[in-house]
């Protein structure tokens, strides 16, 4: 892609996280005067380890008992919904887009966390950006090759470090967990982040996803214990 249709993207990803920057500097992940947890301060001020969590050795593997084959020259990517520019993403789309490299923690509900991983990808809200969400729209919804879903609300979804990853440590990442994409929510609990990515549903409501539905937290917040309803 070009640096003219880059920067295009990138002055949209600017305008639409305006839109919620308020409720996105006021989130408990940046913002919560008393957060739960211990160690020394996080990358956001928040304490480093949850309250509840204990640091993994290495990746473990979580998912529903589904493990969908997708090649990259295969996997697709829709953006629809709430949306004026709907979007159909292929993987030299995908890879077109302006690309990221962080560093941030993974923190699973089932009490481990994985800290200063290394990924590379796409922010979500780039991919988001493209596509215009209509100015009613509020949420997200997180769909997987495998029938996962999660919901986000719009200020958590547009953070920065919230991003579609294709590399982990340097490598490919594996497919069991979530490759080709992935995506990862740093600042929520990891279900929030669906493996095996296939589509982005904007929402003008909230909608519970798979987890939610079956009794976890609605907001997914680690440094308020919020792990389920």
């Amino acid at each position: 892609m070009a640096d003219g249709p880059k920067q295009r993207i990138v002055e949209a990803r600017l305008k639409l996280r305006e839109r919620f920057l308020a409720k996105m500097h006021a989130s408990p992940g940046l913002a919560d005067a008393r957060p739960m947890g211990s160690g020394p301060p996080n990358r956001h001020g928040m304490p480093k380890l949850p309250p509840g969590q204990h640091l993994a050795k290495d990746w473990p593997v979580l998912d529903l008992g589904v493990h969908p084959e997708v090649a990259q020259a295969e996997w697709r990517l829709t953006v629809d919904g709430a949306v004026e520019a709907p979007l159909a993403l292929d993987w030299v789309d995908f890879q077109a887009l302006p690309q990221t490299e962080d560093v941030s923690d993974f923190h699973c509900v089932t009490t481990w966390s994985l800290m200063d991983a290394t990924w590379r990808g796409v922010r979500l809200s780039e991919v988001l950006a493209a596509a215009h969400p209509h100015a009613g729209a509020t949420h997200l919804m997180v769909h997987g090759y495998d029938g996962y879903s999660t919901n986000l609300p719009l200020e958590e979804a547009l953070k920065d470090d919230v991003l579609l990853v294709h590399t982990f440590e340097g490598r490919p990442l594996p497919r069991e967990h979530g490759g080709p994409v992935r995506l990862i929510t740093p600042q929520l609990y990891a279900w929030k982040g669906s493996k095996w990515v296939s589509r982005l549903e904007v929402l003008t409501a909230d909608r519970p996803g798979f987890w939610e539905e079956r009794g976890y937290s609605n907001s997914a917040h680690p440094w308020r214990d919020d792990r389920y309803s």
